[in-house]
């Protein structure tokens, strides 16, 4: 068996485009080998800033022969069978077919032999259309070539079997000569063209070892290219640099800081990581460590170290992409100018920021169109203000509570005009809190402002205390009563104003702080009219279900709640779904289900029929002719009576519990009665029998929703 060898090796790729170029480059090679009819064991990829390499191991170096036979018609079949039969095999006559007997009679075979061609006859033009079909989020054409790819693509190499594919990519083909004359050497109408030859040299180290490398075999490959200072293998750089960076802040006496983001992207822009450790100028560390640690981390790329108890440290750690004579004392000397230049005007924008009241950049806030259809940034603040202290007073807070809601709402959004923001956008919000904490605002406040963005995400931390909880659910709530209001809802993939992240932010903050809200209550108060809320309330049921799926829930059990209607308490409904899950998976549950759905169906089909509704009609004691009639309704008058005030409770589990003693008496009733029974009148009362299980049933769920 035989190795495919292929690398791509480029000026530098975006770091963040690496691995994913690398995965589809392994999955249009692999399903175009597939594609041919060539087998193999395995595929292995990596990606370094400057090259994409595949290794697909266990190749034929032939493929195997294919005997393919075609079923013809029997033996003895009309001139025109056989002759349709014959074109479609391929056959010049019919005495080239063979012939066999079935079974079910003698019928003709053709069978017909493909030998195998060599493997290598097949690469070329396969890793020509692999190349090819590359997507990149962004791409290039360099000098007068019209091959398009992310970086200018320098040199091919393309090994099969320890031998040079034959081929080229084509980077440009030109236009065909106008005629021969002297000193012209194309003939006339000739196409010239060109190309990149697959090649068995590559490169190391752009600067460590510029030389060129002969390949033979991926082994080969991947221990050339270590002696030439460049580490293949993407996690053993991602291993080399977090130890390295680790050891580093040990050793100044600190702590590296978790960023797991910043070394994704550290990792793809070296092949020979060294770390390093610089110094932050002690003058800029009066300014706020995020504000810091986002110049750091998005402008230089530096990680961040702290002390033992989570301050920022005046250190940080640089990863070069080389080693030097002198030990990196240049590199961190440049890295540490650079810096200084950085936060020179993040200090800068920070003084002059704190020396204006927050109160008094809100009016500035009127300058900044939140949106052409919903006002200004300051109308939008009213807004969230108005809705907090709603909020606030739906929750119970007392009066001193809702004055900090009140001041917090009003003030979080006012560092959207302050100059670091205008620098640093990733901290506005924090850097509200920052000022606010520096002009004497109460911590309660300090906090709201700070945190009123959050929750980002499903693994952000959520914010718990009263206020800061009030003015965020007023932030994300107003955002989508204000979009959903203008129709500008997320459709498919799409959803520019990232509502989607909205509605699990107010899901997570009102779940998991246990808040008891009345969602539609919420949205009427944001300004929304009953037909968006009513929008919004489904927007947030398939929310909901994303959020539970992760958690193991099942989506039909949150429909069969939601079918309830007017379930918008969040809290209350997850209880219900938490008590039916239970139900369900009982043994009395399950078949209390299948009860249910036999009923609900004999119902459907008869009340189609007969072209009623029985569940408008009482069930009449004189029709009841068969004791597990009688038995079955005093069980559901039973069922009826003791579900109410345990609804009534929130005591869903104790509502399942009653329920679950109709199996009896349900299968009982299955097993004995015919409800379709000739006499008219016995059928109908049968019928509305029937539908006292589903009203009775449906009153703790929507059971129709339930699959099973």
């Amino acid at each position: 068996m035989a190795e495919l060898f292929i690398e791509l090796f480029m000026e530098e790729i975006p770091a963040r485009m690496q691995v994913r170029a690398g995965e589809e480059f392994k999955r249009l090679v692999e399903d175009k080998l597939t594609g041919a009819g060539i087998h193999f064991a395995r595929g292995e990829v990596h990606t370094t800033p400057r090259r994409i390499a595949l290794a697909v191991q266990g190749l034929p170096t032939r493929q195997a022969d294919v005997r393919e036979e075609r079923k013809g018609p029997r033996v003895g079949s009309p001139e025109q069978a056989l002759q349709g039969f014959l074109k479609a095999s391929g056959l010049a006559s019919i005495d080239q077919a063979e012939q066999r007997d079935t079974g079910k009679g003698v019928f003709y075979f053709a069978v017909t032999e493909k030998p195998g061609g060599n493997t290598a006859d097949a690469l070329p033009a396969l890793i020509d259309a692999a190349i090819r079909e590359l997507p990149w989020p962004k791409s290039m054409r360099w000098g007068a070539n019209q091959f398009r790819w992310v970086r200018p693509l320098h040199g091919i190499v393309a090994l099969f079997d320890g031998k040079v594919v034959p081929g080229a990519l084509t980077l440009r083909t030109a236009e065909p000569a106008p005629e021969a004359s002297e000193g012209n050497t194309c003939l006339a109408g000739e196409v010239t063209s060109v190309t990149l030859p697959y090649g068995d040299t590559t490169h190391g180290h752009r600067f460590l070892a510029p030389d060129a490398i002969t390949v033979t075999s991926f082994d080969q490959y991947k221990t050339a290219l270590r002696q030439a200072f460049v580490v293949l293998d993407r996690e053993e750089r991602k291993r080399l640099i977090l130890d390295g960076a680790q050891k580093a802040a040990t050793a100044q006496g600190f702590v590296l800081k978790d960023d797991p983001g910043l070394l994704d992207e550290v990792v793809g822009l070296v092949e020979w990581p060294v770390v390093l450790t610089g110094t932050i100028d002690d003058e800029f560390m009066d300014v706020p460590a995020e504000v810091l640690t986002t110049s750091m981390r998005t402008h230089q790329r530096y990680f961040a170290l702290q002390t033992a108890d989570g301050a920022l440290a005046p250190r940080f750690v640089v990863v070069a992409n080389r080693t030097t004579a002198d030990g990196g004392k240049a590199v961190v000397a440049g890295n540490e100018r650079v810096l200084r230049a950085r936060l020179s005007d993040a200090k800068f924008f920070w003084d002059q920021d704190l020396a204006t009241p927050l109160a008094d950049r809100r009016a500035a806030l009127g300058a900044i169109t939140f949106h052409e259809k919903l006002g200004t940034m300051l109308q939008r603040v009213e807004r969230i203000e108005a809705l907090a202290v709603e909020i606030a007073r739906i929750l119970g807070d007392d009066a001193a509570t809702t004055d900090q809601v009140r001041t917090a709402a009003r003030l979080c959004k006012a560092d959207l005009v302050t100059g670091v923001v205008g620098e640093f956008p990733e901290v506005q919000g924090i850097l509200g809190g920052y000022i606010a904490r520096a002009q004497g605002q109460p911590d309660a406040v300090v906090t709201a402002i700070a945190d009123h963005y959050k929750p980002l995400g499903p693994s952000d931390r959520l914010p718990a205390d009263r206020v800061a909880v009030a003015v965020a659910l007023a932030d994300k709530i107003d955002t989508l009563v204000a979009f959903f209001g203008i129709d500008e809802k997320p459709t498919g993939s799409r959803d520019p104003f990232a509502l989607r992240r909205a509605a699990l932010g107010v899901i997570r903050l009102i779940v998991e702080n246990g808040l008891r809200l009345t969602l539609l209550d919420v949205f009427a108060a944001a300004g929304a009219a009953p037909s968006v809320g009513q929008e919004l309330l489904a927007f947030f049921a398939d929310r909901l279900k994303v959020a539970l799926k992760e958690k193991g829930v099942r989506h039909d059990l949150i429909d069969a709640v939601f079918g309830l209607g007017g379930q918008d308490d969040l809290v209350l409904l997850l209880k219900r779904v938490d008590a039916l899950a239970g139900f369900v998976a009982s043994e009395d549950g399950a078949n209390l289900l299948t009860a249910y759905k036999r009923a609900a169906n004999i119902l459907r089909i008869e009340e189609k029929k007969d072209g009623v509704s029985y569940a408008e009609q009482a069930v009449d004691l004189r029709q009841m002719a068969l004791p597990e009639e009688q038995s079955l309704l005093g069980a559901l008058n039973d069922a009826t009576a003791g579900i109410e005030p345990l609804l009534a409770a929130e005591d869903f589990a104790g509502a399942m519990r009653v329920l679950s003693a109709l199996r009896v008496p349900v299968d009982a009733f299955f097993d004995k009665v015919t409800v379709n029974a000739p006499e008219a009148d016995l059928r109908a009362n049968r019928l509305r029998l029937l539908s006292r299980i589903r009203t009775t049933l449906n009153r703790v769920a929507d059971f129709s929703r339930i699959e099973g």
